[in-house]
């Protein structure tokens, strides 16, 4: 099974890069990590409804290419699901199990995502009703991946 992380911008910071690398390698005795990057799109500070519904759409374009049609998808929304640590493992040991190959996580831009990258979905998911920058969740996500394997391989590293 592996696992890929499809996320809007790119990352510039050395010390988000260097948790997430971190993070990346020790997965490697779990799974492939892999983690696609899509442009974002540029647009002005002040933007209408129907301007943020546009810039959306379009990195929404972008996102879906990534995915393929067996993917199992997670779309991290504030609106989502909330999970505790020890229930994404049991879903990512689940749905290894069931044979699902491919685990595709989604991690919008400023804006959030598209309607269409809502709709593919099989899971919205959220890690609370925090605010926080999609870089910044890049890592925060990339370690919740590790703890979920971690978990299910029974080591002490939740605790």
């Amino acid at each position: 099974m592996g696992i890929k992380i499809i996320a809007v911008g790119k990352l510039k910071e050395k010390f988000l890069k260097d948790g997430i690398a971190e993070y990346s390698k020790r997965l490697t005795k779990f799974t492939k990590l892999s983690i696609i990057e899509v442009p974002d799109e540029k647009a002005p500070e002040q933007l209408s409804e129907s301007q943020m519904l546009q810039v959306m759409q379009r990195e929404g374009e972008k996102i879906l290419a990534k995915i393929k049609p067996r993917d199992y998808v997670y779309v991290l929304a504030i609106n989502g699901d909330e999970r505790q640590s020890e229930e994404l493992a049991h879903e990512l040991d689940q749905l290894a199990i069931q044979g699902q190959s491919d685990i595709v996580f989604v991690i919008g831009g400023s804006l959030g995502t598209a309607p269409e990258v809502n709709q593919r979905a099989d899971t919205l998911i959220s890690f609370g009703k925090f605010t926080l920058p999609h870089q910044l969740m890049r890592l925060v996500l990339t370690e919740q991946i590790y703890r979920a394997y971690m978990i299910n391989a029974g080591s002490p590293y939740h605790k």
